[in-house]
């Protein structure tokens, strides 16, 4: 593989602002999860969305669930985001805000949706999987400023005011 365009491609996905999301599942040792930046809409007939995840015992419970959610965080969530990005981070504390659905997986109660969904495909790329999966049902929360990841930062948004560094 070409060093050059690697650095260059992490480079470029360095300075591209995405969302941040928390992904979670009702595993079969309990829930798991772990913070997504990849998150995007893929279709909406079916309503779907993609993300991907690198190889770790998280993301393997992911890509083996037959369900999950996708919770997308706002700029109260910096501290989740982070805990849920590295290995060993409290996960799914009882300050932490999560509830259960009625189907069995673990939502983030204040997040700024909530979206169940199925997986339709899974592709392997590499080390990481790539997950394009049907949204099922959607729960939104309140308005907040947007929480997002950049230059290996998580930001929160300000509509008026430009991102701030978390």
């Amino acid at each position: 593989m070409n060093s050059d365009v690697v650095a260059g491609f992490k480079a470029a996905f360095r300075g591209y602002p995405t969302g941040v999301a928390i992904i979670s599942v009702a595993g079969p040792d309990g829930p798991a999860g772990l913070t997504a930046s990849s998150v995007a809409s893929v279709s909406l007939a079916p309503p779907a969305l993609s993300f991907s995840v690198m190889d770790s015992p998280s993301a393997l419970v992911i890509v083996n669930a037959p369900s999950l959610v996708v919770n997308l965080l706002g700029a109260g969530h910096a501290d989740l985001a982070h805990d849920f990005a590295r290995s060993g981070g409290p996960r799914f504390t009882p300050g932490q805000g999560w509830m259960t659905l009625p189907t069995g997986e673990p939502a983030l109660r204040d997040a700024q949706a909530v979206m169940r969904c199925v997986p339709l495909h899974r592709v392997a790329v590499g080390a990481s999987t790539v997950v394009v999966a049907e949204v099922t049902s959607v729960l939104t929360g309140a308005e907040d400023a947007r929480l997002i990841y950049h230059g290996r930062m998580f930001h929160v948004f300000h509509h008026s005011g430009g991102p701030q560094p978390q």
